[in-house]
């Protein structure tokens, strides 16, 4: 399958790249969003993984960008320790593109996709237990909290309940059995999206924390982000969306006190919100690129006030 990375044109605009300046690419994947952003100008990209998978498509693109081109194994929360080891004080943007990668998706082994059956292992990186290993240990009710909170799922209970009754019966080793198990336990609805889908996004985000993850990183980025630096972040559910848009508002940090009265940022807002309402992907791009139909991009700039987390220490 062709990559198309999200929001292409959108994210390389928002990053107003610049001749000689450092970008950092927090969530590699392909390569999609650092090819773009080298080919487009002079600059130098420092890219970040945590799929052991992703070093492949990065040795690749280093033999065209030798010079211009870091790539670091490891999580985007750490993005702050790779800069020092580069011996790079500031950045002029990030980009975030959160959630699965292609490849995750489409490499049956890898266990993300219900509509490939594989093993149940939804590991972004090779730590941890796997998906097969949590549900063989977790208990009902904390599996419906996960499930409840972070897929947003209305029929948690239910389909806690469903695994549980049928792990005693079979173990639960692969994504097609997990699927049927949840939409087994759903009322049969009409739905844009398979039954199974907020299950699997709930328990793949709890294996791989990535709420923590995403708080650190935006966090990380903004300390390392030069005054005028962009940081830009593409989010693909309504829980990834809330976090990145608190965020900004934090560093932001309006003090109206009702909404009905203008927006007052507070005396030193360490970053500037360049867009009030999220950019979404064009009927053409959804048409040709499925996967972005859900995407919303967010787009903020660093002010020249100081950090709100404090300086990278």
């Amino acid at each position: 399958m062709i990559h198309i990375p999200v929001l292409l044109d959108q994210v390389v605009k928002a990053l107003s790249l610049n001749q000689d300046q450092v970008y950092v690419d927090a969530t590699f994947g392909l390569g999609g969003y650092t090819k773009a952003i080298l080919s487009n100008q002079n600059c130098k990209v420092v890219a970040i993984d945590r799929d052991p998978h992703a070093k492949i498509f990065a040795d690749n693109l280093k033999r065209s960008y030798a010079d211009r081109f870091y790539f670091k194994k490891g999580k985007f929360s750490e993005l702050g320790n790779f800069l020092k080891e580069l011996e790079i004080s500031k950045v002029a943007g990030v980009v975030f593109d959160l959630g699965v990668s292609s490849p995750q998706l489409d490499i049956k082994d890898r266990g993300f996709s219900f509509k490939l059956d594989g093993p149940l292992d939804m590991r972004m990186s090779s730590e941890g237990p796997t998906a097969e290993e949590f549900l063989d240990e977790v208990d009902e009710g904390t599996l419906a909290n996960i499930i409840y909170e972070l897929g947003d799922e209305v029929y948690s209970r239910r389909i806690a309940k469903n695994i549980i009754h049928q792990r005693s019966i079979n173990k639960i080793k692969t994504t097609a059995q997990l699927a049927n198990i949840v939409r087994n336990a759903i009322p049969k609805k009409k739905s844009k999206i398979d039954l199974a889908t907020k299950t699997f996004q709930a328990i793949r985000i709890y294996l791989n924390d990535e709420i923590k993850e995403l708080e650190k990183g935006l966090i990380a980025a903004e300390k390392a982000l030069r005054p005028e630096g962009r940081l830009v972040v593409v989010s693909f559910h309504s829980i990834e969306d809330k976090i990145v848009k608190k965020f900004f508002y934090k560093c932001f940090q309006n003090t109206s006190l009702s909404r009905h009265l203008p927006e007052l940022p507070k005396k030193n807002p360490s970053l500037e919100i360049l867009t009030k309402k999220p950019i979404l992907p064009s009927a053409k791009e959804i048409c040709i690129n499925k996967r972005s139909r859900s995407a919303k991009l967010r787009i903020a700039k660093r002010t020249h006030f100081s950090s709100t987390f404090g300086e990278i220490a």
